[in-house]
């Protein structure tokens, strides 16, 4: 799944772990696979679950 890394930031933000947001601005490319074995580590390394944030935004764009 593409996800726009606005969204992680967002994500990130509402969590409320700032640290990580700068990070994760300066890490992920603006588009984030959740299939691409390297994203998945990068979003590991910030302590996110990428099937996490396919829950998160599939559920929210496609009202799953």
């Amino acid at each position: 799944m593409q996800i726009d890394k606005q969204q992680i930031l967002e994500f990130l933000q509402q969590q409320g772990d700032q640290n990580k947001k700068q990070q994760a601005d300066q890490e992920l490319p603006q588009q984030v696979d959740t299939d691409n074995q390297q994203h998945q580590n990068l979003l590991q390394k910030l302590g996110i679950n990428p099937q996490d944030l396919i829950s998160k935004f599939a559920g929210g764009k496609f009202g799953l």
